[in-house]
């Protein structure tokens, strides 16, 4: 599924009638799974030690008025490693609009047996949703619709839960859980609309330093047909991954990821759309960098490249 268009820079492609517009989606990655926390709360502190990121991504190249994301997120595993917290903050720009967000997280988990987790989580925070008017370019400028910037503060809450072991995660989750509108000109608007995510991913063992692991993401957004990611990587050593990635046969890409020593991990996404989208000549590049560390005397290492 093409990412959706917020609904008031509909506009600027066409005439639409405004209580038939869309609403705004969740900010896109492709690198989620190597960061469930991107989409999931409750794999914070899941790593068992304290993980940040910084995520950038920069959708459909050249497009006038792309998507372009920018996400600081970290978490932290607490109390001997039964508890998580983690703190997410996100800028999504597409043409006119910008959605900042901040989110902190909370997770407390299970162990099932001595080598299955199930861990819940909850996220709770702010949306900003901005509307640059001087950046349309109406068909009837004296629209009421289009007089004046928009600056409107939403609460948002989200949860999710995740069942994990060394060979296999699942996730489901719904990270904004808060359907929030917005009334212009006599005009109720939705401002966002509940997206519900069910991932999963399996590793399999090759050889002692050759590992395999496809991963599937469906999302759901009601009144949008459902979207799903398909991708597999091959990890050498766990220190490196390389894999490729499609989403509903729509778009296609390449993903890699390197451990960088102990700490540090780099990761590149490059994605291209078919016709069937907005066309090849518009591609994505999404590129995260990552540091983890043990801090607390009850952390240890994790490697993010398997789970």
């Amino acid at each position: 599924m093409i990412r959706q268009l917020p609904c008031v820079f509909v506009f600027l492609i066409g005439s639409i009638d405004p209580l038939a517009a869309v609403a705004q989606q969740d900010p896109l990655y492709a690198q989620y799974i190597n960061n469930p926390f991107l989409l999931n709360p409750a794999y914070a502190g899941l790593t068992n030690n304290l993980n940040t990121s910084i995520v950038v991504r920069e959708q459909w190249s050249g497009l006038p008025g792309s998507p372009v994301t920018y996400n600081a997120n970290g978490h932290i595993s607490l109390d001997d490693n039964r508890m998580g917290a983690g703190l997410m903050i996100s800028s999504d720009n597409v043409g006119a609009t910008t959605v900042n967000e901040i989110f902190g997280s909370y997770s407390y988990r299970i162990n099932i047996t001595a080598d299955k987790i199930l861990s819940f989580g909850l996220q709770a925070g702010a949306a900003n949703y901005q509307l640059d008017n001087s950046k349309l370019n109406p068909q009837n400028p004296t629209d009421p619709l289009f007089q004046g910037n928009i600056s409107v503060t939403r609460p948002t809450a989200g949860a999710g839960i995740i069942l994990k072991s060394d060979k296999f995660f699942i996730g489901l989750s719904v990270p904004r859980m808060l359907r929030s509108t917005l009334e212009t000109a006599g005009i109720q608007q939705t401002l966002y609309t509940q997206t519900v995510y069910l991932m999963g991913s399996y590793l399999f063992t090759v050889s002692d330093r050759l590992h395999l692991k496809p991963s599937v993401l469906i999302k759901e957004v009601a009144g949008s047909p459902i979207s799903v990611d398909f991708n597999a990587s091959i990890i050498i050593r766990e220190n490196y991954s390389f894999g490729l990635l499609t989403r509903n046969f729509n778009t296609y890409g390449f993903m890699a990821q390197a451990l960088l020593g102990t700490s540090f991990r780099l990761g590149y996404v490059f994605e291209v759309p078919t016709g069937n989208s907005v066309g090849t000549v518009y591609s994505t590049n999404e590129i995260t960098l990552g540091f983890r560390t043990s801090v607390l005397r009850f952390h240890g290492s994790s490697n993010l490249l398997t789970f």
